[in-house]
């Protein structure tokens, strides 16, 4: 059983892979904080709860954009499921040529979802990941990663009003009536959620019309996708547990060159 791990800044998102098939997948809060025994002993009740024996993992592939947790990640992963675990990073062969100004700059779950499309959807297309940061991530149809759009997060634009405002309230980053608001939390409503979509489409119609490719595929994932997916012109596919299945392609493709 191959058990994968992705940290992004907001949440760890953990699966455990039976063959080729997602047995199942869980999400815990990203803690920079956390001790090596904390998030070990998280894993060994996953592991319970799944009534999987240590003794089964096989091997274990991490990615990972949080720098800091990574000691205490890998520790735990040794200490309490007794394997080193693999770290997806630029020096690994991904099957992508990755067509950045230096490739180490690209953060880990955005190569991910690349090779993950690649493979699955094939190319071209555009990648864009609703995380902490909103992330478009653009590949061709020869699996090369030609580079992307970094835009701040629903919910980092939802605390920068807050934060910044005197009386605007944090709300519910939910869909509203009407994109012309009634009350405060509806207007704000409406900037985020129909501001978002509108951006979103901007964004790849740039990006199709830079490229010279109007027929580029648009997949969405990450927590907030299916929500800016439904009032999006432009996104045509939502996968979730895209981050997940890169990991588990990268995993084979490391196991097959060995």
């Amino acid at each position: 059983m191959l058990f994968v791990i992705d940290v992004g800044n907001t949440n760890i998102v953990a699966g455990f892979y039976e063959g080729d098939k997602l047995k199942s997948s869980y999400r815990m809060a990203t803690d920079k904080n956390k001790s090596s025994d904390e998030i070990g002993l998280f894993f060994s009740q996953l592991l319970n709860h799944e009534g999987i024996g240590k003794e089964e993992i096989r091997d274990v592939i991490i990615s990972s954009v949080v720098p800091s947790i990574m000691h205490a990640l890998e520790n735990a992963i040794k200490k309490y499921v007794g394997i080193s675990p693999i770290v997806v990073n630029g020096s690994l062969d991904l099957g992508l040529n990755i067509c950045y100004d230096d490739p180490k700059e690209v953060g880990a779950d955005r190569i991910v979802n690349a090779v993950a499309v690649d493979k699955i959807y094939g190319g071209p297309a555009v990648i864009i990941d609703f995380g902490t940061a909103t992330t478009f991530c653009v590949i061709d149809g020869c699996s090369n990663y030609l580079g992307g759009v970094i835009y701040p997060g629903l919910k980092i634009s939802m605390d920068a009003l807050v934060e910044k405002t005197s009386k605007l309230p944090r709300i519910e980053i939910i869909r509203p009536e009407n994109v012309v608001g009634k009350n405060t939390v509806c207007s704000m409503q409406s900037g985020l959620v129909f501001g978002y979509a509108g951006m979103v489409d901007a964004i790849v119609s740039r990006i199709k019309k830079e490229t010279g490719t109007p027929e580029m595929l648009v997949i969405a994932t990450g927590g907030l996708s299916t929500l800016i997916a439904k009032e999006s012109e432009t996104i045509q596919t939502i996968d979730k547990n895209l981050t997940i299945k890169g990991l588990k392609i990268i995993y084979d493709r490391i196991k097959l060159a060995k």
